[in-house]
């Protein structure tokens, strides 16, 4: 079977392509299996500093595949070696900023698969949607990475009529975080990724692990593990660079 999903690393960059758009994108085992393994890639190369997830077609993620023959755990299919779960974790625990190209629509675990991405940027023709109430079942695995996001009206609303969204609809509720015409989708998530790459990397890990962290945390623990980790970064070589980089008014070496 062709690859389901492309990858390239070029200038600082791993952009992640679901590429099966024949298919909608849906998350098929094999798609689901790549996509994990991509992902482990760019998380694990120091040469990559943003991952940016997008799509060919006019449809980001379809969600499920309804034409798998037995339904499995994390998407419906079973999968061969990783699930959904497993890209959930890679994306949101994972050391490098994950940017969202959606150039299409998102329905069912396509939204989650956009929502769990740090940054997403949306093209203003996409339609968003949680259908799966529709076909007799609920956005269960991808509720833990949407919840979080969502005010509980809206997720009443979006989970339970299971209706389409505007792009720009998704944006104002919080699911996503910015949109773009499409003839400006590029330039926009260049502008996304040039915002991030200005960050050092150490100090991007830090600040996307706590977003997720802390929010769990005991107050008192919250701030002692902060206090904590503020004491290291202040005194890394990071930080040292950083810093004479502002006060001499150059750029900072970590920038491209």
């Amino acid at each position: 079977m062709s690859d389901a999903v492309r990858y390239e690393a070029t200038s600082g960059r791993a952009t992640i392509t679901l590429d099966r758009p024949e298919a909608k994108n849906s998350l098929a085992p094999d798609l689901v299996d790549q996509l994990a393994g991509h992902l482990e890639r760019a998380m694990g190369d120091d040469t990559v500093r943003v991952v940016v997830l997008t799509n060919t077609g006019n449809t980001f993620c379809a969600g499920a595949d309804l034409k798998a023959a037995e339904p499995g755990p994390g998407v419906g299919p079973e999968v061969a070696r990783r699930d959904f779960v497993d890209v959930f974790e890679l994306m949101q625990r994972g050391p490098k900023p994950v940017v969202g190209r959606i150039a299409g629509h998102c329905t069912g675990g396509g939204v989650g698969l956009a929502a769990a991405c740090d940054i997403s940027v949306v093209s203003s023709d996409a339609l968003i949607g949680f259908t799966e109430v529709r076909i007799g079942v609920a956005p269960a695995v991808i509720s833990v990475v949407v919840l979080p996001k969502l005010r509980r009206a809206d997720a009443l609303q979006l989970f339970l009529t299971g209706k389409r969204l505007l792009a720009a609809k998704a944006v104002e509720v919080g699911l996503l975080n910015r949109v773009a015409e499409p003839g400006e989708l590029d330039a926009a998530v260049d502008e996304v990724v040039a915002d991030l790459v200005a960050g050092g990397p150490n100090a991007l890990t830090a600040a996307k692990a706590m977003i997720f962290d802390v929010p769990g945390r005991e107050r008192a623990d919250a701030f002692a593990e902060m206090s904590e980790l503020s004491r290291r970064l202040f005194r890394s070589e990071e930080a040292a660079a950083g810093i004479a980089a502002f006060r001499e008014r150059r750029p900072a070496p970590w920038l491209p």
